[in-house]
């Protein structure tokens, strides 16, 4: 398990020449800051880029590992000498960049420049990369400050916890008795602390959006193709991809404008070509949802095992939409949706990271997934998934290597069809759901009904999905509802998404994480 070095190493620094700065965070609340709103502090010099990330570090050091929510597999040691860099450079030029001063908080698959990434794995420990994924380089080009890696469900594998043998359990820092759901949940737990103004994760089939919605967060799985996967660890390639993690629309949509865009080191990025809009924050509108045709997926809703809290949220979000002036078009179903989706997933999780592992060199501990698994050095719990991957094939249903693409792939393509002529043919312009169909479990129960809705709509397509806080389950429970269109509609559902987040305002921070003094 991870010492608390780094810790205490961040604490140092954030009180070291302290007193030098003459501005702190006591004239700017940290909780539920915005991207805007500390841009605009740090513009009228309330407060410096130190002072912000240093009151970020103090929170972190109050609330990770005291109150045993241990989001976080460590933190970034040279974090206030960024946050002074960026201090020197505003002084000199007078201009912010895009993400100036922006704390962020990374998922520990991505590959951040000297700082530690193991994909939750203890086979990893002291894989310290000498480059940072593609997301992270473009978000460090726009100012944003890398505060702490957060921990996940290792290797990605489980979409119902955070656990990790690098660095143990998650919690949830609405109920810690309950999880942040999976694999990204140690972003989430973070960002919805307070500990970062903003975060990355990535989703396999639900692993950015559960996670948002367990903690009330705004949650987005981007187009395939629209953001780089260079650099994260993959779990099953084909299906990856990273997004933002946030407190608000508008903060997503910001972190989008950095991030989005084609890397001609990661081929699938060609479809974004001709695909990004110049800037998201445009479609930042109040009245988006008039004249929107929504369509509501019921069986996602029906289910015998859904949460009747679930439910009184969602039929409430369906009424909160149609005030906002949207049509909806209730129930929406697409036909024949059991034999289109029994043959979709595609993966060889042992071909990925073997590929992945051989093209690090030295620095990788490991160089295979055989010799991984022979090592021990991973949870007893994944132990039966990781043995699976190193089995051939046991069926013609089991697809592994080669995996096409979302858009190459036979079954994924007649899918995606499918589901495009029934959204035509009813003139929608998205589909809501509950992203979860019942609440987070409590930490050790795997066996209560889950509710995940996130695996098949959008990555068996491609298509995006934003998932946006409906309210508390009751009363104290996050849940979520999901807007997911065709593919490069990010800018419409983002309109759609902050209509509804602006007209309900339903996100409120966690009790017992307020504001920190330093």
């Amino acid at each position: 398990m991870k010492t608390n070095r780094l810790h205490l190493i961040a604490l140092l620094l954030c009180f070291t020449n302290t007193a030098a700065h003459a501005t702190h965070t006591d004239a700017f609340d940290l909780q539920e800051a915005t991207i805007a709103s500390l841009q605009d502090a740090l513009r009228t010099h309330k407060v410096t880029c130190h002072t912000v990330i240093a009151g970020y570090l103090a929170r972190i050091n109050a609330y990770d590992q005291p109150t045993r929510l241990n989001a976080l597999v460590l933190v970034n040691p040279a974090a206030l000498v960024d946050a002074d860099q960026l201090d020197q450079q505003y002084r000199r030029t007078g201009q912010l960049r895009p993400l100036h001063c922006v704390g962020v908080i990374v998922k520990d698959n991505y590959e951040t420049r000297g700082l530690q990434t193991t994909a939750g794995s203890l086979a990893l420990k002291g894989f310290i990369p000498t480059t940072d994924a593609a997301m992270v380089e473009r978000l460090r080009a726009a100012g944003a400050v890398v505060l702490a890696k957060s921990n996940m469900a290792e290797w990605a594998f489980s979409p119902y916890k955070t656990e990790s043998s690098i660095a143990g359990i998650t919690r949830n820092p609405y109920a810690l008795d309950r999880v942040p759901a999976g694999s990204s949940g140690g972003t989430a737990a973070a960002v919805a602390a307070n500990l970062g103004a903003i975060g990355l994760g990535s989703d396999t089939g639900n692993s950015i959006r559960g996670p948002s919605s367990h903690t009330a967060l705004v949650g987005l799985r981007p187009s395939i193709g629209l953001t780089s996967r260079r650099g994260i660890i993959p779990l099953f390639g084909h299906n990856d991809v990273g997004g933002p993690m946030g407190r608000t629309v508008a903060d997503v949509a910001t972190l989008l404008n950095v991030v989005a865009g084609a890397d001609p080191l990661d081929p699938v990025t060609a479809h974004a070509n001709g695909q990004v809009p110049p800037d998201y924050t445009r479609f930042l509108d109040r009245n988006g949802l008039r004249g929107a045709r929504i369509g509501v997926f019921r069986r996602y809703l029906d289910a015998a095992t859904t949460d009747p809290e679930i439910r009184r949220l969602t039929q409430r979000a369906l009424a909160d939409l149609a005030a906002q002036g949207a049509q909806i078009v209730d129930p929406f179903d697409l036909p024949d949706y059991e034999n289109l989706t029994t043959t979709l997933w595609c993966g060889d999780f042992q071909a990925d990271v073997d590929h992945y592992l051989a093209t690090r060199g030295q620095n990788a501990p490991y160089h295979t997934l055989a010799k991984i698994v022979a090592s021990g050095l991973y949870l007893p719990s994944i132990e039966a998934d990781l043995k699976s991957a190193l089995q051939p094939p046991t069926s013609a249903d089991d697809r592994r290597s080669p995996c096409p693409d979302v858009y190459t792939d036979p079954p994924k393509q007649a899918f995606r069809a499918a589901l495009l002529q029934a959204i035509q043919a009813a003139h929608l312009d998205a589909i809501v759901y509950p992203t979860w169909s019942n609440p987070p479990r409590l930490v050790g129960d795997l066996d209560s009904p889950a509710g995940d809705n996130s695996q098949i709509l959008s990555p068996q397509t491609g298509w995006p999905a934003i998932t946006v806080p409906m309210g508390f389950a009751h009363d104290a429970l996050p849940a979520g509802l999901t807007f997911l269109g065709p593919a490069f509609s990010e800018g419409r559902l983002i309109r759609y998404a902050y209509a509804y987040e602006q007209a309900t305002r339903h996100r409120r921070p966690p009790a017992g994480f307020g504001p920190v003094a330093f």
